[in-house]
């Protein structure tokens, strides 16, 4: 199994970016794959996740109207558009799957199979 995030940069304020989470080794179109994302200093926290055998997504208030989450079967990977970067978005990002639906469930211990390494994004002022 793999999770192999890309896509994290360093960014003005303002700005955009997109993370990707390139998947192996599991039957992606039935898991769930999650974002979250740990700044330092602080507990990490769950983000966003889009339940791909249904679609449905959820969104932390933190990122929601900012980020959008989607996944592309065909390639087992799944994205993270970020608009609207603050530098309070600046964490380390990591990507996750699981078999929990993808409600605020899936954030919790037991919500998670796999996690990827992580990428870094950092937002200046």
């Amino acid at each position: 199994v793999q999770l192999v995030e890309s896509g994290g940069d360093l960014v003005q304020a303002g700005g955009s970016l997109r993370l990707s989470c390139a998947t192996s080794g599991f039957p992606f179109e039935a898991y769930t794959i999650g974002w979250f994302r740990q700044a330092p200093g602080k507990e990490r926290e769950g983000i966003a996740c889009v339940g791909n055998s249904d679609g449905d997504k959820y969104y932390a208030d933190s990122v929601k109207g900012r980020f959008t989450i989607a996944s592309d079967i065909a390639k087992s990977t799944t994205y993270l558009q970020m608009s609207g970067l603050q530098p309070e978005d600046t964490a380390v990002y990591y990507c996750a799957a699981g078999r929990e639906t993808a409600t605020l469930a899936f954030f919790d211990s037991y919500g998670v199979d796999h996690w990827g390494q992580g990428t870094r994004v950092t937002v200046s002022s």
